[in-house]
């Protein structure tokens, strides 16, 4: 049975896990490999048309509907869950979602529409405390942008991996109401292998907590607390990432009428061809970033690359529109521009600010916080928007919520940094726990 030990002790993997080198290449692995596989339980079933009419629009829509509404109250409750989550149930209750979340696609596959719509509500409030799960494993370290950025970089290139996995099932002759179940099976063993390398990952050592605070569980009065000192500049980071993720969404599970949209087939190759080369830029950008040592500049950075970004992805957008440049290169360079924000905020704006202010707060709790309303921003748009998302009027639709979105997120990135790259380390506190030299 897996457990959740780390690696302790003078066994050949502790050793070799005690030099910082092999340490962030297990970690890198490990939290790339696990959230990628995780990704093959919850996007495949995108690749699929689901064309069917249902409530005035198509089964699709309702079915992602039904998802992202799941995994958006995944994280409103996540919101405490992984909060207060301890090392030792982390990974169980990780492999207990992950087999729950299965079993709903072979109900899916099983129930006939418009029934089979709530399994995928099932299926996304399991998944949406995954992140959180492995995201634990990962923070409060000196090399923390680097295993995040992994973790990070996992889901921009599995995006694209699954879809490609789900429409070459499909190629295969698989009926569409099976297919989602049966890519979760071939994801399987890469999750389990993921999640025993998680388990194996040590705790925090001194100098990491030393450098970068201790991230200790929160009760919902130190929770409460924290928001209330530091309400407005995280507001202002929230919304900024709440504006990101409806138009990543949109982009990434309607990848496929967007890219008919723009005049481009729909084929495997094309989705994992165009989310290799944006994971790999955002994880160069991302990465990069564990280099600045200083705290302040660190924050400072993230906040202004995530502008930066955001005003690449406009400007190939726009490119396109003038019918300036490839479609192709149009949707990887939107991609960068929203996931170097998107990414940023799980890599280095969290952590670097916990670490600078030395609040007891931890990156899982903030990112779910951020999660919460992104998704539930993101339902809300879905539902709004039926009917928009059919060629040829879904691409207008598109272009003027990448207008919309992209001037909210710049307009919260920029009260975060008025408000948060400001902040002084707090007076030491008699009651809390106090950083080891």
């Amino acid at each position: 049975m897996m457990g959740d030990r780390p690696a302790t002790g003078e066994g050949p993997l502790a050793r070799a896990l005690s030099h910082r080198a092999a340490l962030a290449a297990w970690c890198m692995l490990a939290t790339f490999g696990s959230y990628a596989a995780m990704y093959g339980f919850r996007k495949p079933f995108t690749a699929a048309a689901f064309a069917e009419p249902l409530a005035g629009s198509s089964l699709k829509v309702w079915l992602v509907v039904a998802q992202v509404l799941g995994y958006a109250l995944a994280k409103f409750i996540g919101i405490r869950v992984i909060a207060e989550m301890t090392r030792a149930r982390r990974l169980r209750t990780l492999l207990a979602l992950i087999a729950v979340a299965e079993l709903a696609l072979l109900g899916f596959a099983l129930t006939p529409a418009p029934y089979c719509v709530g399994w995928l509500f099932v299926n996304g409030l399991c998944l949406g405390q995954v992140f959180g799960l492995v995201l634990g494993f990962a923070e409060g370290r000196r090399l923390s942008e680097l295993f995040i950025a992994g973790l990070c970089a996992s889901f921009i290139f599995a995006d694209g991996l699954t879809k490609a996995v789900g429409a070459t099932l499909l190629d295969w002759g698989i009926a569409e109401a099976w297919m989602p179940a049966a890519a979760g099976g071939l994801f399987l063993a890469p999750l389990l292998l993921g999640a025993w390398m998680l388990a194996r990952i040590p705790e925090p050592s001194a100098q990491d907590i030393a450098d970068r605070a201790p991230r200790l569980p929160l009760t919902r009065a130190e929770r409460l607390d924290l928001l209330r000192r530091h309400g407005l500049g995280l507001v202002g980071v929230f919304l900024a990432y709440l504006a990101i993720t409806v138009l990543r969404s949109v982009r990434a599970d309607f990848a496929p009428e967007l890219w008919r949209a723009l005049g481009h087939a729909a084929s495997p190759s094309l989705f994992a061809r165009s989310e290799t080369w944006v994971a790999a830029a955002v994880l160069v950008v991302s990465a990069s970033l564990v280099l600045v040592r200083d705290h302040r500049r660190a924050l400072a950075a993230s906040l202004a690359l995530s502008g930066l970004g955001l005003l690449v992805g406009l400007f190939a957008l726009g490119l396109f529109r003038a019918q300036s440049s490839d479609a192709f290169l149009a949707m990887v360079g939107l991609g960068f521009g929203l996931y170097v924000p998107y990414v940023l905020v799980h890599t280095a704006i969290f952590e670097r600010w916990i670490a600078l202010s030395r609040e007891r707060a931890n990156v899982g709790f903030l990112m779910y916080v951020a999660d919460a309303t992104g998704y539930l921003g993101y339902a809300v748009v879905m539902l709004a928007g039926q009917g928009l998302r059919d060629a040829p009027g879904f691409l207008d639709f598109f272009v003027v919520l990448a207008g919309i979105t992209a001037t909210v997120a710049l307009l919260g990135f920029a009260l975060a940094g008025l408000l948060l790259v400001r902040a002084k380390a707090p007076t030491p506190d008699p009651t809390r726990a106090p950083a080891v030299d």
